[in-house]
Parts: structure tokens; C-alpha cells; sequence
């Protein structure tokens, strides 16, 4: 705004200090009358000049005055501004109290309200308590009349706290007595509960071992008739055995007995000793070896000897054929008889 205001003064300055001057003719003037113009032109230039500053300063005066005026006016208008804020602030802050304040009473309000409607409410409960102990405090007092004439004529009570003292004592003890009969009737409820179940604990297991020994009974007799199988069965094997025994017994000694025979036909006296020592070795094995194994071994004896003799015979067969046929078959035919009677002999 003050660089437009410059340039308005400055323009409207050169207008008017532009003075036009009027076209003369120079043509009939002397040197010294044309300075006698311009110094004349000067003054009236240099008047109008100042004419002009003069009048500038008064209107820079005025301008100033009237920025100064404006200024102070901006600056008033701004302290209005500044003092409408804080009063709209203030004013503000005072309707948040008001409302605070407000709020606060109304809700103080309220609580005084309840304050005073419990109170009515504790009148009313405390009045109801006071007529209710009137009442009681009337029906009592007959009972205190009651207790003066009994400290009137009791010798063992000297005051009306003492009775009360007394029942009281009685009382706790009534209760005493009753708490330990209930602890006690609940002890024998315990005990009655326990014994039920001990009695039906002991009715299952009774029955569970009857069971058991059915089981056991049926157990046993099956057994029983086992046993009596088997040892039927071992009677059987036994009585088996023996006639096994006896047969085995039976050949033993036949086979023994033909052992002694074939010994006995043998020729040789060294060879009665080699059979002798064999007998030896036979009884030895008899009775510390194997019977079986002897058995065996004697009826191996006796099996060579006849094989043997029959090797013999069917040499000497041949060796006599060249003889008679009937001297020969009668030899043969002794020869056989002899060897059938000592096979029966045997």
C-alpha cells in the first residue's frame, strides 16, 4: 500500500513540475534578455517548485497523520479484538463453570435428596425398632418383676444379674450338651454306616469264597477221577511191564542157558579159558553193563555156533558121500537125532 502511494505522489509530481511554456519568437531577442528569460523561467519554476514540495511535505504530513491515525486504529481495533477474545473466553469459561456448577449442584441436590430419603427411610425403620422394643420392653418387664421376687425370696441370689448369670451358664451348658449328644449320634450313624458296609463286604467276600470253593471242589473231584485214571493206567503199565519183565527174564536165561551149551561143546582146553574169561566178561557186563547188550551178544555166540555147525555137518556131508548112501543117511539121521535130542534138551 505505501509502494502504491509513491508512486501516485511521484507521477502527479512530474505533471506539475512539466510547466509548458509558451512559443515565442527568439528570433528578435538579445542573449542577455533570453537569460533574463530562463533565470525569470528558473525562479518561476523553482517557485512552483517549491510550491509543489510544500505542498507534497503538508500532503506526506497529512498522509503520515492519517497512517498514524490508522495505525493507532489498527492497534485499538486489535486490542477490541484481543479484549472481545478474552471476554468471549471468560465469558466461556464462566458458562463451563456456571454448567459445572450447575451440574454439580444438581447432582449435590440429588444426593441430598437420597441422603434425606434414606434418612426418612432409617427414621421410619429406627421408629418401627423403637415400637417393637416398646413392646418387648413391656412384655419383659413382667419377667423382671418375675426375677425381683425370685431375688426376694431366694436365700441363693442376691441380684437380678445373678439369676441371669445363672441361666445363661445353664443355657451354654444345655448347648454344650446338646452339641456333644448330636457329635455323638453322628458318631454312632458313622459307626452304623461302617458296620453295614463292613457286613456287606464280608457277605460278598463269603460268597465270592463259596464260589471259589465250588470251584476248587469241582477242581479236586475232577482231579480225584484223574488220578484214579492214571493210576489205573499204571497199574495196567505195571502189571505190562512185569510179564514184559518176566518174558525178557525168560529169554535171558534161555539165551544164557545156550551160551553154556555152545561152551560146553566147544573142544580145547585153551578155549574153555578164552570162553571162560568171555563168561567172565559176560557176568561183568551183567552186572555193571548193559543186559540188553549182553543178551544180544550171547545170542550172537550161540547164532555163530550154529552156523558153524551147520558149516561142519554140510562138510562132513560131503566128505562121506562117497560112501554108502545108506551108511551115510543113517549117520546123517543119528547125527540129526543126536542134535534134535540136545536141541529138546535144551
Amino acid at each position: 500500500m505505501a509502494g502504491n502511494m509513491q508512486d501516485y505522489f511521484k507521477s502527479r509530481f512530474e505533471d506539475n513540475l512539466l510547466v509548458k511554456m509558451p512559443e515565442r519568437e527568439d528570433d528578435h531577442l538579445t542573449s542577455a534578455t533570453r537569460l533574463l528569460e530562463k533565470k525569470r523561467e528558473m525562479m518561476e519554476v523553482e517557485t512552483a517548485l517549491s510550491a509543489q514540495k510544500e505542498e507534497f511535505q503538508m500532503k506526506m504530513e497529512s498522509l503520515q497523520q492519517r497512517r498514524e491515525e490508522l495505525e493507532k486504529k489498527e492497534q485499538q481495533l486489535k486490542e477490541s479484538l484481543l479484549k472481545f477474545d478474552r471476554f468471549l473466553k471468560e465469558t466461556d469459561a464462566k458458562r463451563v463453570r456456571a454448567v459445572k456448577k450447575a451440574t454439580e449442584e444438581r447432582s449435590y441436590r440429588r444426593q441430598k435428596e437420597q441422603e434425606i430419603a434414606q434418612v426418612q427411610e432409617d427414621m421410619s425403620v429406627y421408629s418401627e425398632l423403637l415400637d417393637r422394643l416398646n413392646k418387648l420392653a413391656d412384655k419383659y418387664l413382667a419377667f423382671q418383676r418375675y426375677l425381683e421376687r425370685v431375688v426376694e425370696v431366694s436365700d441363693e441370689f442376691t441380684e437380678i444379674r445373678e439369676v441371669v448369670d445363672r441361666f445363661e451358664t445353664l443355657s451354654s451348658t444345655y448347648q454344650d450338651l446338646k452339641r456333644r449328644e448330636q457329635l455323638t449320634q453322628d458318631s454312632i450313624e458313622v459307626c452304623r454306616t461302617q458296620q453295614q458296609a463292613y457286613k456287606e463286604a464280608k457277605a460278598n467276600e463269603v460268597l465270592s469264597q463259596n464260589n471259589a470253593l465250588s470251584g476248587l471242589q469241582e477242581r479236586l473231584e475232577a482231579a480225584t477221577s484223574a488220578a484214579m485214571k492214571r493210576e489205573a493206567e499204571w497199574t495196567l503199565i505195571k502189571h505190562s511191564v512185569a510179564d514184559r519183565t518176566m518174558q525178557i527174564g525168560t529169554v535171558r536165561v534161555a539165551s544164557y542157558n545156550l551160551c553154556q551149551l555152545v561152551n560146553k561143546y566147544q573142544g580145547g582146553l585153551h578155549q574153555r579159558h578164552q570162553q571162560m574169561q568171555e563168561l567172565d566178561d559176560l557176568a561183568t557186563k551183567a552186572t555193571g553193563g548193559d543186559i540188553g547188550q549182553v543178551t544180544s551178544d550171547q545170542l550172537t555166540r550161540v547164532q555163530q555156533f550154529v552156523m558153524d555147525l551147520t558149516a561142519v555137518t554140510e562138510r562132513v556131508v560131503a566128505n562121506k558121500r562117497s560112501a554108502t548112501s545108506a551108511a551115510a543117511t543113517a549117520a546123517a539121521t543119528a547125527t540129526a537125532a543126536a542134535e534134535t535130542e540136545r536141541t529138546m534138551e535144551l
